[in-house]
């Protein structure tokens, strides 16, 4: 019985000599880090002069009898906006009409992997709110069956840019 009691009593001594006064003897330095700034974009739309699309690049597949869209952004990558400056996006259609203006296609847009949006009438949308750093414009032809319409390598283009 004695051992007993000699070992609760250092049992009991030991706790107290790791305990302290200072909450924070035995803790890490915690660093405050402020979360990322939040994206919030404002979309209006706004007209177009509506071009016809024509394939632009010889070396991509095309039937120019089917219904073709064409993304009128920059293809060259490293392309730079500064500050507060709007994105126009802005596409090109042939042999296809959007349901807003009485056809059965709508164009579909995701922005930074974000949700995607629809455009059912054939204008260009002003996009502002744009955080600094590296954005993605991705843009669908959608046929009538609700899946993307493929012409060949067309209809389905992202655009890669930055904001400074």
């Amino acid at each position: 019985m004695k051992t007993f009691k000699a070992l609760l009593w250092i049992i009991a001594l030991l706790s107290l000599g790791c305990s302290g006064n200072n909450e924070n003897a035995h803790t890490t330095a915690t660093t405050i880090v402020s979360p990322p700034p939040r994206q919030v974009l404002k979309v209006e739309p706004g007209p177009t002069k509506k071009w016809v699309a024509v394939p632009d690049d010889p070396n991509k597949r095309v039937d120019p009898n089917q219904p073709l869209m064409l993304f009128n952004f920059p293809k060259e990558k490293g392309t730079f906006f500064p500050g507060n400056s709007p994105v126009i996006i802005d596409f090109s259609l042939a042999n296809a009409q959007l349901k807003g203006d009485g056809g059965q296609f709508r164009v579909r847009y995701i922005i930074d992997d974000e949700d995607m949006r629809w455009i059912d009438r054939w204008e260009a949308l002003q996009v502002t709110g744009w955080t600094p750093g590296k954005h993605t414009i991705r843009l669908e032809l959608i046929g009538p069956d609700g899946w993307p319409y493929r012409n060949g390598d067309y209809n389905i283009e992202t655009r890669e840019f930055e904001f400074h």
